[in-house]
């Protein structure tokens, strides 16, 4: 729930900044500054939770802590490609292929009811994937719309 918040709010202020300092309405802009802002703040949660985030992880998963970090970096990488516009076709179609990739981790952890943020199986459950699975699918319809197709 959160980077959808921090994703939506980046979206709204950034497009008023820019109507405000470019004079007109920016929509790609706007989007992919938002993306970047979300992962940046997804990122950390890779170096601030990584016990939490590894336990999220399918047990045949090897290197499990040193995968949260190095997907914590892989965002943060994304978050400035996804500002370079003539890497942004790139960043993009990795980003969706990334999101795919971690939807696993995702569902796992809703079927043992990880808090990733304690490191405890006391978390959702098998319920928060109901808006989990959709807002994965939104995360990859906004990064193809703002960051494929009105590139």
């Amino acid at each position: 729930m959160k980077p959808l918040f921090v994703l939506l709010v980046s979206f709204a202020i950034g497009f008023v900044i820019i109507r405000i300092t470019g004079g007109y309405w920016n929509f790609i802009s706007a989007g992919n500054i938002a993306m970047s802002i979300m992962l940046s703040f997804t990122a950390i949660g890779h170096f601030k939770f990584p016990k939490g985030m590894a336990m999220m992880m399918p047990d045949v998963v090897p290197f499990k802590k040193e995968l949260v970090l190095l997907t914590g970096f892989v965002e943060i990488a994304a978050a400035i490609g996804l500002m370079i516009p003539a890497l942004r076709y790139i960043t993009s179609v990795l980003l969706i292929i990334f999101f795919i990739c971690i939807l696993p981790a995702n569902i796992n952890a809703a079927i043992k009811k990880i808090d990733y943020e304690k490191g405890t199986y006391d978390g959702k459950g098998i319920n928060y994937l109901w808006f989990r699975v959709p807002l994965q699918v939104f995360f990859i319809l906004w990064i193809w719309f703002f960051g494929i197709y009105k590139s």
